[in-house]
C-alpha cells in the first residue's frame, strides 16, 4: 500500500507528461501500480475495506462472549460446535476492532497542581534483604504534588497507628502539610464506600483537623489521579535498594531519608528543574505545624501474667511483682513501650519488632524472696502445703508430679487435693502408694483404685437378685 506522499508524487510527474514506465523506474514500483493510481487519481490512501469471516456471525459472538465470560478460547470452541471455522487469530482481531473484547480506552490527562494545594500518600509492599533474611515490608512515601519533594519510610506492617506515625514525620520532614492529602481507597483511611462517596474513618478525620488537612480518595480504576506517588515507588525499587545492605529497619529508614534528602537535588527532565527549588516556594504555602505535636501511640489493655509480664505481638514485657493478675495499660510507640495504671508509670521499655518473640525484663521488677524457684516452676498454693503436711506418700506424689514434666502440674495438684476431701485419707494414701509402685500418676485411674479400696464399707453394693433366686429355687 502506497503513502500519500507517493501518490502525490506519481499523480505530479504525470502532469509533467512523464509516462508510466518513467514514474515506474523513478519511484521504485511496478507500473502496474502507477496505473492504479493514475486511474483513482486522489492521493489519499482508499480504505481497506476487507471482508472479515466472523462478520456473518457477529450476533452469535457477541452472545457466546457473555456466555463464555469473555474467554474467546472458548468463544472459539463453540463456533466450531455449530460449524463455524474460525481462526483464532481472525476471532481476537474482528473483536478487538468491534470493541466486543476490550473497553475503550481514556485519556490520562495532565493533572495541575498549585503550591500547597495537595499531597498524595500511598504504601507498596516490597521484598528488602535486612540482614541476611529476605522480608516482606510496606514501603510508604508521601509527595507534595507541586515541588515532587519526596518522604518515604518502610514499616513491617501497615495500620492506622503506622499511618498517623509515618504522616506525622512526612509533616516534621517537609515542615508543614498541604490543603488535602489524596489516598487511594485503603481501610487504613477510609472506612466505608469508595471515591467521592469516601467515609474517612473518625480517628483519621480527626488525626488530619491536628494538621489543618483533610483526607480524600480517587475513584476506583482511576490511578492516574494518584500518579505524583505511583511512580516513586518503582524508582525505590530500582534505585535504592540494590546494592545497599541494611541491619535493621531503623537503618533501613535513616538510608532512605539520606536518599530521599538527595533525589530532591536531582533534575526532573520533566520540569526541567529540581524539587529542591520547587520547594521553597511552595514551602510559604503549606499549612503550618502546630505549637505542639503531640506523640503518636496505640493504646490497649493487658492482664499481667502470673509470671510478672505483659504480651504484645509476641513480645513479652515485664511489670513490677505488686501487679500480677492485674489489668494495665499499654502505650506503644515506635520506640518504646510504656505500661501504665491509670495514670502511674509502671515500667518503660525499648519497643521490639513485631513477631521477634522477645523478653524485656528489668531486674527492677522483681521482688527478691518473692519470685518461685524456677526449678519448681509454679508458685506453692495452699492445697500443696497441706498435701505435703498430711502423709508422706502424698508428699512424695506432689513432688513427681512436679518434676514428671508433665503440663500444668499446679492443676494436678489440685485435683489430688480434691480427691484428699472427698475420700478417707488412709484409702487415698494406699492407693497412691500402690500406684507409686507402678510409677503411676494418672490421678483418674488413682481414684478409680481408692474406690475399690472403700467400696464395702462407704459405699452400698448393688444386689444381685438373679444369683438370689437361683439360690432360693435350689433350696426349695
Amino acid at each position: 500500500m502506497l503513502d500519500s506522499e507517493t501518490r502525490s508524487a506519481i499523480l505530479q510527474l504525470h502532469q509533467r507528461g512523464q509516462g508510466i514506465r518513467p514514474i515506474a523506474r523513478a519511484l521504485n514500483i511496478s507500473r502496474n501500480t502507477v496505473k492504479a493510481v493514475l486511474v483513482d487519481g486522489s492521493k489519499q490512501v482508499p480504505d481497506l475495506n476487507r471482508p472479515s469471516a466472523a462478520e456473518p456471525h457477529r450476533e452469535l459472538i457477541g452472545q457466546l462472549y457473555l456466555s463464555c465470560a469473555g474467554n474467546l478460547v472458548r468463544v472459539q470452541e463453540e463456533l466450531q460446535a455449530h460449524g463455524i471455522d474460525i481462526s483464532y487469530s481472525t476471532l481476537t482481531g474482528y473483536c478487538r476492532r468491534e470493541g466486543i473484547s476490550q473497553k475503550p480506552k481514556k485519556r490520562t490527562g495532565h493533572y495541575h497542581f498549585e503550591p500547597g494545594e495537595e499531597m498524595q500518600h500511598d504504601t507498596s509492599p516490597h521484598d528488602v534483604l535486612i540482614g541476611d533474611k529476605k522480608h516482606r515490608v510496606q514501603c510508604a512515601s508521601c509527595v507534595l504534588c507541586y515541588s515532587r519533594k519526596l518522604y518515604a519510610q518502610v514499616y513491617p506492617t501497615f495500620n492506622r497507628f503506622y499511618c498517623k506515625c509515618f504522616l506525622t514525620e512526612a509533616a516534621k520532614y517537609f515542615g508543614g502539610c498541604a490543603n488535602r492529602c489524596m489516598v487511594d481507597n485503603t481501610s487504613v483511611v477510609v472506612a466505608a464506600g469508595s471515591g467521592k462517596n469516601a467515609v474517612i474513618a473518625p480517628e483519621m478525620v480527626a488525626f488530619g483537623q491536628r494538621f489543618g488537612f483533610i483526607f480524600e480518595a480517587h475513584e476506583k480504576g482511576d490511578a492516574n489521579r494518584s500518579a505524583r506517588v505511583e511512580g516513586p515507588f518503582y524508582y525505590i525499587e530500582r534505585n535504592f535498594y540494590p546494592g545497599r545492605k541494611f541491619t535493621d529497619f531503623v537503618d533501613l529508614n535513616r538510608q532512605l531519608i539520606a536518599w530521599c534528602d538527595a533525589k530532591a537535588h536531582r533534575l526532573i527532565r520533566e520540569l526541567q528543574t529540581r524539587p529542591i527549588d520547587l520547594y521553597q516556594t511552595e514551602r510559604l504555602r503549606l499549612k503550618p505545624l502546630p505549637l505542639h505535636i503531640p506523640q503518636v501511640y496505640a493504646l490497649t489493655s493487658r492482664l499481667v501474667s502470673m509470671n510478672g509480664d505483659i504480651h504484645l505481638h509476641t513480645n513479652r514485657y515485664s511489670v513490677p511483682d505488686q501487679y500480677l493478675g492485674r489489668r494495665v495499660q499499654v502505650r506503644e510507640t515506635l520506640d518504646a513501650v510504656s505500661i501504665y495504671d491509670g495514670h502511674r508509670l509502671l515500667a518503660e521499655h525499648p519497643r521490639q519488632p513485631e513477631g521477634a518473640r522477645a523478653n524485656q525484663i528489668c531486674k527492677r521488677h522483681r521482688t527478691p524472696g518473692g519470685r518461685p524457684n524456677h526449678d519448681v516452676g509454679t508458685p506453692v498454693s495452699a492445697e500443696e502445703k497441706a498435701l505435703r503436711a498430711a502423709a508422706p506418700v502424698l508428699d512424695q506424689l506432689v513432688t513427681t508430679l512436679r518434676q514428671g514434666g508433665i503440663n500444668h502440674p499446679l492443676r494436678h495438684i489440685r485435683k489430688l487435693y480434691r480427691l484428699f476431701l472427698d475420700y478417707p485419707t488412709d484409702a487415698l494414701c494406699q492407693a497412691v502408694n500402690r500406684a507409686l509402685q507402678y510409677g503411676l500418676i494418672d490421678l483418674d485411674r488413682i481414684e478409680h483404685m481408692t474406690v475399690q479400696l472403700i467400696a464395702g464399707e462407704y459405699f452400698r453394693l448393688d444386689i444381685d437378685f438373679d444369683s438370689e433366686d437361683d439360690d432360693d429355687d435350689d433350696a426349695q
